[in-house]
This record gives structure tokens, sequence and C-alpha cells, in this order.
């Protein structure tokens, strides 16, 4: 079956990662047997246009079914997290002098994480979020939200009600809507003439050098270079004039962009990540096609380790039902069984059965209970808070697993 650039139309020929079909990455399951018999699969690859270099799942499956009312992932959960947005808040309170007669406004804003730190400094706020569930908690947190999908109709609509931008943010989700020049559009229809969008997104380098095939699901519809970025925003009405580099979500950018008309001068950091990109060879095709063999190393070591596990009679649980993991143990064939069950925070996913493998999900208490021999990480990029947290597994013997891009006993 042939596909086309979802951005610029191309026909794509390169293979990045080839996956087979899995469920969505945040289905989570009732444990019933009707349930199960239920769930569905979808193929699960990822291309590259060699025109404009964005990298894509072919499938698209509809935004409204995986956004809804019960949409699993909150952000709240991590406190990691929560402390990246608090100084998010702070660098760019202090960047852009923002104060009580600015407007910032976060699109998929989920459950006010971010914006309650701009509320508590008197700045106004507002989130568009497309998950009602989780605008129900961010209106708790006195984080005003809409529950909208957003591109060009959506800013306009802003627009029209006297809503302009001094500041957007949009963290993680440039990679999860489908029709990505509709939603950069709305970007440059929003922002007022001197306002800054900043996106974070998980760096395509960073992703390629660690072999995180597992960051690739069904939400993520597009897997993202700075070279692809540029040339994204620059069709769509946006100018990128700086980008910094993240430690978060095993290697993300954070891309700063003005409007056409906007003065700010590109940065010097810009310059460096272009040419760390043309390094490595992200603007070749032939580096695209190497990696899917390199997925196949990395799963069999896992299921190594978790046949040596079983010889030796050892129990294995997992911690964190997170849509990477969920790709992970579907990728890599795990069986009921093979890990005896995982844990999370979210109370959302627990009493649930994981996607595809149906593995159940309890409370971190369960650990205590139970009290397994290996509990491997799946969030891997939360590998120190979550170690942290749970380090009373040791008192039991119990020792941390992290699988990627090889396994490793901590």
């Amino acid at each position: 079956m042939s596909h086309n650039c979802r951005f610029c139309s191309t026909p794509l020929k390169t293979v990045v990662a080839d996956l087979g079909s899995t469920p969505w990455s945040n289905s989570f399951l009732e444990p019933t047997e009707e349930a199960i018999a239920r769930e569905r699969a979808f193929p699960l690859k990822a291309m590259v246009c060699s025109e404009c270099l964005l990298v894509q799942t072919t499938e698209t499956v509809p935004a409204d079914e995986i956004f809804t009312d019960g949409y699993a992932y909150l952000s709240s959960f991590s406190s990691s997290w929560l402390d990246h947005a608090r100084r998010y808040a702070d660098a760019m309170t202090e960047r852009f002098q923002l104060d009580g007669a600015s407007q910032v406004v976060e699109i998929a804003s989920n459950d006010g994480y971010l914006l309650q730190y701009f509320v508590a400094k008197d700045i106004p706020v507002l989130g568009i979020e497309p998950a009602a569930n989780a605008a129900k908690i961010a209106e708790t947190r006195n984080v005003p939200t809409e529950v909208a999908f957003f591109g060009r109709k959506t800013a306009t609509d802003l627009v029209a009600r006297g809503i302009r931008a001094d500041l957007t943010a949009a963290n993680n989700v440039l990679a999860h809507v489908p029709d990505i020049a509709d939603f950069v559009a709305g970007f440059a229809i929003l922002l007022k003439p001197d306002g800054v969008a900043t996106f974070e997104f998980p760096h395509l380098l960073r992703l390629m050098e660690g072999v995180q095939f597992d960051t690739i699901y069904h939400e993520h519809y597009s897997y993202l270079s700075l070279a692809a970025v540029e040339r994204i925003f620059a069709a769509s009405g946006l100018k990128v004039f700086d980008v910094e580099e993240l430690p978060t979500h095993g290697g993300s950018l954070r891309v700063f962009a003005q409007t056409e008309t906007g003065t700010r001068p590109a940065t010097e950091r810009l310059a460096s990540i272009r040419a760390s990109e043309e390094a490595a060879g992200l603007t070749q095709m032939e580096t695209y096609a190497k990696f899917d063999t390199r997925i196949a190393a990395v799963c069999q070591g896992f299921r190594d380790f978790l046949a040596l596990a079983k010889s030796e009679g050892k129990t294995v649980a997992a911690y964190g039902a997170a849509a990477k993991g969920n790709t992970f143990l579907n990728v890599c064939g795990v069986k009921p069984g093979e890990i005896a069950f995982a844990v999370d925070r979210n109370d959302l996913k627990q009493g649930k059965l994981l996607p595809g493998t149906h593995i159940p999900v309890h409370a971190p208490s369960h650990l205590e209970v139970a009290k397994p021999d290996y509990l491997v990480i799946l969030p891997w990029n939360l590998t120190d808070e979550i170690v942290a947290d749970n380090a009373t597994i040791r008192a039991w013997g119990g020792r941390f697993v992290v699988a990627i891009p090889f396994v490793r006993l901590i």
C-alpha cells in the first residue's frame, strides 16, 4: 500500500520502523473477557519523507477516538515534569517580561500542570485541551480551559473574541496532530505581532541514537527533527529564531518561533543544532533505512532477560503504565505472565489491563505486597525519579531494570 506525506503529499518510500500491529497505547482495558475480545490492533509503521524530512506514521487513527473524556494521560502525576513546567514558567516570564497585561495560551494544556504556575504569577492564561476529563481537573486549579482541538479554526475563533497571545506553549503535542500544517498555522493567527510560540518535542536525533522506538505509537503521528520543523513552520507562517536542548523524554528540543514579520534574530544555538543534525545524517535517507534492524536487537535482549528470570524462578513486574511502555511490550511480544503486573500512580489506569499484553495494573503500594525480584521501568525517561520513589524494593533484594537502549540492572 502506498502512502503520501501528511505534510507535503510527497510519496513515502523509506521505512524507518515497522512495528507490526498494536493496540492504541493508551487504550487500557477492563479486566473482562468481553473487553479483551473487542480489542483492536492497527498497523504501526513509521516512514520518512524525502522532501520535507518529516518522519511519520502511515496510519492515521482519528484523534477524536484517542483524546476523549476518558483519556488516561495526566501530566501532574510526574513530579519531575511539574518541576520542568515551573522552571519554564519562571524562565519565560523573565525572558519575555510577562506580567498581568500579558496573555499566555497553552495548547494541549492537559490538567493545568503548566499554566498553574503562570496563574500563581497573576498572568492571564487560557488552556486549549481536547480531553474533557483533563480540562475539568485544570479548572479546579483555576486554569480556564476550553475543550477543543487546535488549528486555524480555533485560532480564528479566539482572535474574533479578542484573545491574542504574547506567549503560546505547546509541549509534546506537535507530534500528536494528524494535520500538522493546520495546527502550526493556528499559532501564526493567534500570536500578537511580537508574540512568541514555544514548542517542545522529543528530538528525532536522540530517538535514533538511543533506539527509542518505544516512543513510536499511534497517538504520535510525527517524529521531529529541527530540519523538518523549520520547513513546516516556514510554510505555515512561522519562523524559528532559537532552540534549546532539553533532557526530557530522552532528549528534546524547545523551539522558539515568531510570525513571519517578527524581528528577533536567529541565535547561534539554532545554527549549532542544524549542523549536528546534518553531521548525524538526518538529511540522508540511508540513515533512516538502517534504523529498523537495531530495534530487533533491543527486543531480543529484553526477551533473553525475561527468559533468564523465568528460568531462575524470579518475578518480574513493571513500573509505569506509560504509552511508550505499551509499545515496547507489544513490539517485543511480551505475553501475560512473563510480567506479573504493572504499577502506576494514575488511578485512571489502576484496575485495568495494559493494551495488547493484558498485564494487570495496580497501585504502587502493590509492590510491598508482591515483592517482585525485578521492576522494569517502562518510562525510562523518569528513571531517577522512579528509583528514588521506590527504593524500598531493595529491602527484599529487588532490582530495577531499564531496557532501552539495552537491558541494564540498577
